[in-house]
C-alpha cells in the first residue's frame, strides 16, 4: 500500500501555501536580497521579546557567532556548551577564537549544572543553554550558576521557539539568544536565523549592529537553492516511498540545486564562505508565512507528544525521558536498546525516524579534535547518543499511529 513519507527532517513544516510562496519568490529575483520582509520578521521578534532587540542573519550559526563577537568573546576565552549538540554550535565558538568547554546533560537532554560546576574556570566567559528538541532547560539553576561565576547566558533557541520554563519564553531568560529557521526547525525558511540581545546590554548591541552592517549580502545562487527547496520537496515527499523521490533528491544534491544543512568544511571547524551573512528578503518572506502558523504547529506537536507518552509508557523496550512542562516537542525523544534496527524497520514502512543526536557532536564525521571534544568527558551524553531516536510531531494523528505501530 502506498504511503507518503513521514519525516521529522525532510521539510516537515512545509505546506501548500509555503510551496506557492517559494515558487512565486523564485520568479522575483529583484526581491531576493532586500525588502520589507526582513524588518517585519525582526519586528515580530521585537514584539515577542519586548526586553530585547533583534537582528536577522542568514543562519542560526551566523546569529550565534555575531552574539559572541558582540560580547567580546575572543582568543583565550572559554564558552560552556553541552555535549549532545550540532557541530554548528561549537564551531561558532571556535570561529570567534574561543574554546568550547563541553558539559554533560541531564535527563531532559539539557546542560547539567552539576557537571558545569566541575568544569568552569577563571577563563570561562559564557554558558550556552540549548533547550534540546524544544524541551526547556532548568533556567532557575542555570541563572544561579551563571550569576555565581559572572557568566553571560546565551540561550540556543534553535529548537524551542514557543517553549517556556516557569511561564517564561525560551529566549527571554538570558543576556542574549539566537534562533534558527533551518529546514527542520520550529519554523523554516530552509536557512536563516535571529539574534536578540537584552536591552540592558547597550555596548554589545552597538557592536552587534556594527558587525551586521559590515556583513555581505547572501549570494544570489545560495538564495536560489533555499527557495527551490520547498518547491522540489513538494515533488520529492509524495514520491519518496516509491523510490522516485529519493532519486530526485540525490540528483538535485549532486547538481547542487539544493543546499545541505552542514557543510563538509564545518566537520573540521572551518568557516564556509556563506556564513555569516545578512538574511535575504526572500527567505524572510518564507519565514513570515511560517510565523503565522507557529501556534498551530506547536499545539499539534504537543498533542502528538502526549499521544506518544500515553501509548509508550507501559512499553518495556522503550525508555521515556524527562519531558519538562512547557515543552513544544520539536521532536519526541525516546531511548531504545537497538535504535538502528528500529530506524531500518521504520524506513521500510515509509517513516524516517529522527536521529538527533546519534553522535555526541553531530553529524557523523565530525573531527572531535578540531572542536576540542574529548571522548569520555560527557558519559551521559555519549550513552544517550547511542540509544536515542526521535519521533516526528508535526504530523497528523493517523500518521502518528503509523509511527507508533512501527515502534511497538
Amino acid at each position: 500500500m502506498f504511503h507518503t513519507i513521514i519525516s521529522s527532517s525532510l521539510s516537515p513544516n512545509t505546506e501548500f501555501d509555503d510551496v506557492l510562496l517559494a515558487f512565486r519568490c523564485l520568479w522575483r529575483p529583484w526581491e531576493w536580497t532586500q525588502g520589507y520582509a526582513i524588518k517585519r520578521v525582526e519586528e515580530w521578534f521585537g514584539k515577542r521579546f519586548p526586553q530585547y532587540r533583534a537582528l536577522s542573519f542568514n543562519s542560526g550559526r551566523s546569529a550565534f557567532f555575531a552574539i559572541l563577537k558582540a560580547f567580546g568573546i575572543h582568543e583565550g576565552d572559554e564558552v560552556m556548551v553541552q555535549a549532545f549538540t550540532c557541530v554548528a554550535v561549537p564551531n561558532s565558538i571556535v570561529w570567534a577564537g574561543a574554546k568550547p568547554i563541553y558539559v554533560d546533560i541531564d535527563t531532559s537532554l539539557n546542560i547539567a549544572v552539576a557537571d558545569a560546576e566541575k568544569k568552569v574556570t577563571k577563563r570561562t566567559r559564557a554558558i550556552v543553554v540549548q533547550h534540546t528538541l524544544g524541551l526547556p532547560a532548568r533556567m532557575d539553576k542555570i541563572r544561579i550558576f551563571a550569576k555565581k561565576h559572572n557568566l553571560i547566558v546565551i540561550e540556543d533557541c534553535a529548537h524551542s521557539l514557543g517553549s517556556r520554563f516557569g511561564g517564561d519564553l525560551a529566549g527571554s531568560m538570558g543576556d542574549a539568544a539566537f534562533f534558527s529557521f533551518g529546514r527542520d526547525k520550529v519554523v523554516s525558511s530552509v536557512f536563516g536565523g535571529m539574534a536578540i540581545i537584552h536591552k540592558r546590554h547597550e555596548q554589545p548591541w552597538t557592536r552587534l549592529r556594527d558587525f551586521h552592517k559590515l556583513l555581505p549580502k547572501s549570494r544570489k545562487y545560495w538564495i536560489f537553492q533555499q527557495l527551490l527547496h520547498p518547491v522540489v520537496f513538494a515533488v520529492i515527499l509524495p514520491l519518496y516511498t516509491v523510490g522516485i523521490g529519493k532519486v530526485i533528491l540525490v540528483l538535485c544534491q549532486r547538481l547542487r540545486l539544493l543546499s545541505i544543512p552542514v557543510y563538509p568544511e564545518e566537520k573540521v571547524a572551518r568557516k564556509p564562505r556563506d556564513f555569516p551573512a545578512r538574511y535575504p528578503n526572500a527567505l524572510a518572506q518564507l519565514v513570515s508565512n511560517q510565523l503565522k502558523k507557529l501556534e498551530k504547529y506547536n499545539e499539534k506537536r504537543k498533542i502528538r507528544a502526549q499521544y506518544y507518552m500515553e501509548s509508550l509508557k507501559n512499553t518495556t523496550h522503550v525508555e521515556l525521558l524527562s519531558y519538562p512542562e512547557g515543552s513544544i516537542f520539536l521532536r519526541f525523544p525516546i531511548l531504545l536498546s537497538d535504535p538502528l534496527s528500529a530506524t531500518v524497520k521504520a524506513k521500510k514502512a515509509g517513516i524516517l525516524i529522527g536521529n538527533w543526536y546519534h553522535n555526541t557532536v553531530d553529524p557523523t564525521g565530525v573531527n572531535f579534535h578540531t572542536i576540542f571534544y574529548v571522548p569520555g568527558s560527557c558519559p551521559r551524553a555519549e550513552h544517550i547518543a547511542k540509544h536515542i531516536v526521535n519521533l516526528p510531531t508535526n504530523i497528523s494523528q493517523k500518521d502518528a499511529a503509523r509511527v507508533l505501530k512501527t515502534i511497538s
